[in-house]
Order: C-alpha cells, then sequence, then structure tokens
C-alpha cells in the first residue's frame, strides 16, 4: 500500500523560491553582522540534556525535543520501580533514564558550552554569530513553528554597555536593509527583580517575570490572576500595576520609577537593585540618542522575556506594519558561562528570529523580484551542432559569474519558453545555423522583448545588456 507523503506538523519544506529569499534575509543579517566584527561559528543539533535542561525555566524544559537513547533503550527499566503516586508510569522519571540528548531549544544555551569548552582557543571579548535551525515542542500556530531558524549575534567577555549599543545599531540596520519598519523595546531585568524586591517577594522573581512575559497575549487581568495563582497577595500586585500600566515621555518613566525604587511605592521598601536597573537603561538610552539610531527605540516596563538567565538589558523588536509576534529578542546574561565552570564570564546577544521576518517580508511584498529565479539566461536547444556552439559561450558567462543554463535537449521553442517562465528566467538565447556560422549568439530580453545580437565571446558586452 502506498503512503502518503507528509512532514511533522510545525516543520516546512523549503522549494527553490523560498531558499532565495531565505538565504537573500540570512545573506543581509550576515552581512551586517560581519561589519560589526562577529565571527561565524556552529555548534551540534542535538546537545546532552545536562546541557540544556534547568537553563530556560520550567515551561522551556516542557519544550525540549528528547531523543531516545540508541539501541535498546528500555532494556535496563524496570517499570514497577517508575510508577507514579497513581500508579501510573512516572512519564519524567523514565524520559531520564531513556534519553541523555536533545535538540538544541535555542542557540544561547550551547554558545555559553562552546565558550566554556573552547575558552582556551578564544580571544575575549568574544564576537560570534550563528544561524542554525533550532527545535521547540510548541503547538503549531501563525509565526510560530517546532523547527525554526535563529539568527544569534553575541559577544561575551565585557560588561560594557557599548555591547548592548552595537545590537541596538545591528537591529537598525538589518531592518533598514530589508525595509521593515519596527519598534524596539528595552528595559532590565533588574528592574524587575527590583519589583519583586518592593513588593515584598523576592523569591518570586521567577513567578513573576513568567507572569509579565505573557502581558501581551493574555492581557494584564490574566497577568493578575497568574502572579495571584503563584502566592503573590493582593498588596504585592497592587505594587507591580502601576507601573506595567506607566505611560509618558522616557524622562518621565524613568523619575517615576527611580521615585517608585527608592522607597515611593505602597509597601516603601528600597530596591538596590532596581535602581542600578534603571541606571544601565538610562545609560544605554542616551548611548543610543548619541548613536543617532533611526528605528524608534522605547522603554517598556512590562517586556520581560521569560528566558531565567537574562540579567540585564533585555530586548524586543515587533514589525509595524504586519500582525505578528516578536520578531527579534535578546538580552544581557552575567554568568550563564559560569553553569558550565568559567564564572564571571558576562555577555551580551540578540536572536533574529529567521522565519517570523519571513513571514513579515512576504506579507509586506518586500523580497526583490530579482530572487525569483536563480538563473539570468537560458540557452535554448536548437540541435545537437547548435547545442556544441553555444557551451563555450556558456562557460565564458559562468565563469564571469553569470547564472546560466542550456536546455537539455532539442524541443519545441514553446516549451523552453514556457519553462523560462516559469521560472522567471529573464533572457533567453536562441541560435541556429547562421548564428554559429558567423560567430554570434542572439539574446533576448524576455520583459521588454528587446533583442540583441553579440559577437560569441564578447562576454563584457553581453553582461552588460543583461545587466541592463
Amino acid at each position: 500500500m502506498s503512503q502518503t507523503p507528509s512532514i511533522p506538523k510545525g516543520t516546512r519544506d523549503f522549494g527553490q523560491t523560498e531558499m532565495a529569499r531565505r538565504n537573500y534575509l540570512f545573506d543581509t543579517i550576515k552581512g551586517v553582522f560581519r561589519t560589526f566584527g562577529y565571527s561565524q561559528i556552529e555548534t551540534p543539533a542535538m546537545e546532552n540534556l545536562s546541557t540544556l535542561l534547568g537553563k530556560y525555566g520550567d515551561e522551556g524544559d516542557k519544550l525540549l525535543f528528547r531523543i531516545l537513547n540508541s539501541g535498546d533503550a528500555f532494556k535496563d527499566i524496570d517499570p514497577s520501580s517508575m510508577l507514579g503516586p497513581d500508579g501510573r508510569p512516572d512519564s519524567p522519571a523514565i524520559t531520564k533514564e531513556i534519553c541523555e540528548k536533545g535538540l538544541r531549544y535555542d542557540l544561547t544555551v550551547p554558545f555559553a558550552r562552546y565558550v566554556v569548552q573552547h575558552r582556551n582557543d578564544i580571544t575575549f571579548p568574544f564576537k560570534r554569530f550563528q544561524i542554525q535551525p533550532v527545535w521547540r515542542a510548541d503547538r503549531p500556530q501563525k509565526g510560530r513553528y517546532r523547527e525554526f531558524c535563529q539568527c544569534d549575534a553575541d559577544v561575551i567577555g565585557s560588561d560594557s554597555l557599548l555591547n548592548e549599543l552595537e545590537l541596538v545599531q545591528i537591529v537598525d540596520k538589518v531592518f533598514h536593509l530589508l525595509g521593515i519598519r519596527v519598534v524596539m523595546k528595552i528595559n532590565n531585568r533588574k528592574v524587575l527583580t527590583g519589583l519583586a524586591e518592593i513588593c515584598g517577594f523576592p523569591d518570586k522573581v521567577v513567578d513573576i517575570t513568567v507572569a509579565i512575559d505573557k502581558i501581551d497575549k493574555i492581557g494584564l487581568d490574566a497577568v493578575k490572576e497568574e502572579m495571584a495563582s503563584k502566592g503573590l497577595t493582593p498588596e504585592a500586585i497592587a505594587v507591580i500595576e502601576p507601573v506595567l500600566t506607566l505611560s509618558g515621555t522616557f524622562a518621565e518613566k524613568i523619575a517615576a520609577m527611580k521615585a517608585i525604587m527608592n522607597g515611593g511605592s505602597a509597601s516603601g521598601a528600597v530596591s538596590q537593585t532596581g535602581l542600578k536597573g534603571l541606571d544601565e537603561i538610562e545609560e544605554l538610552f542616551g548611548l543610543i540618542e548619541a548613536a543617532g539610531v533611526e528605528t524608534p527605540v522605547e522603554m517598556d516596563l512590562s517586556l520581560a522575556r521569560g528566558l531565567n538567565y537574562y540579567t540585564g538589558a533585555i530586548f524586543e523588536v515587533k514589525a509595524l506594519d504586519f500582525a505578528i509576534g516578536s520578531i527579534c529578542g535578546g538580552g544581557r546574561y552575567d554568568n550563564l558561562t559560569g553553569i558550565f565552570g568559567l564564572p564571571g564570564m558576562s555577555g551580551v546577544g540578540i536572536s533574529f528570529g529567521a522565519d517570523r521576518i519571513y513571514d513579515v517580508l512576504l506579507g509586506l511584498d518586500k523580497f526583490p523580484a530579482s530572487l525569483s529565479s536563480s538563473t539570468t539566461l537560458l540557452f535554448a536547444n536548437m540541435g545537437k551542432e547548435e547545442t556544441k556552439y553555444v557551451i563555450p559561450v556558456a562557460k565564458a558567462l559562468r565563469d564571469k559569474g553569470v547564472s546560466i543554463e542550456i536546455w537539455p535537449e532539442p524541443s519545441k521553442l514553446k516549451k523552453q519558453f514556457d519553462y523560462a517562465s516559469r521560472k522567471s528566467i529573464p533572457f533567453i538565447s536562441i541560435n541556429g545555423t547562421s548564428e554559429a556560422q558567423d560567430g554570434t549568439v542572439n539574446v533576448k530580453n524576455l520583459s521588454t522583448s528587446e533583442q540583441r545580437l553579440f559577437p560569441a565571446m564578447d562576454t563584457d558586452s553581453i553582461i552588460a545588456f543583461l545587466q541592463g
């Protein structure tokens, strides 16, 4: 019985058109990364689960794809010892025994592992970029996939806010080149830690952050309900709520927040951590203004970013003209490498969500029309002798970087023209006995119908015509 071909939900095939567009996107981002001195690395698709677990919080751990151990993974498993209180199999306990590896959830934790493992070969501060797929066992929906590509840039080994400025400048440059209008939102995790301190629940900073991170999806009331479910009192929530709804200019927000962190909240508590976070935000915005960044940059005190490893500035970028979630984000992490035995190594990074950016470019019709074909010129096949004649011409043009195809067998010209049309090949060259005798080639622009005759090996003139 034949099998209907399919792929897992949340994954996609990419055809020639999609790959041309993806490569345009990747090349644009790579080019900007390189202008800021970032070098490319790659890490394996799978990591040891010990590397991944515990770095993303409980919700992140649930989204890790685990890989079954090779061979008979269940050989030494005693099912009776793996039962929960209800007598049913304890899935987490079983998984721990039969899965030692998992697909990477992001590129940042593997990067931290890489830095520690290769620290003797690295010059610090180390600036790297990485463009590779990651996997999350999430529910597929618009703009959210189980396999997707991230484009990360990180610098590790420096505490300077100039690194944060560079990431803002990279965002500004990338989206300017892509023609996408965006807004960049910035907060600082120290401010969120300060909130937890002044509301009287410093041990609940993760719960508070996870709840706040959902505010755009579920709204303020639902966020308050989630914080209450985590044990925060109404009085504590009342301290946090005004911060999440704070409005005004940047200067007004900073002044209001400094007053709150300095004992001006209902609790009267002071948070030095929160004040330090506000100082860092103020300094960063001063650098952004000095750099002349054109992209709108806002302080958003409701921005949390749910990953547990962030400790300082956090970023998020959203498209202004297309409804989709965050298309870029990142932040400062002070001790991620400490988990792997290299403490005190601060880093900061940003990740471009390539798949969502692709959807924005497609939805706004921002991909260059020239990407529709990888071929510039098709040589028609008029017979064996005529084809032998054009083969050296095709080679000479390819040697100069022109993308050339030769139709593989003699056939009706209509079929060859249809092929060029379907593949959006802009030029065709039809050469018969007379062109071969005269040592010329005939080149036609299929969009304008302009047709010209060139000496066969005058490749510079042919290329000039192809380039318009």
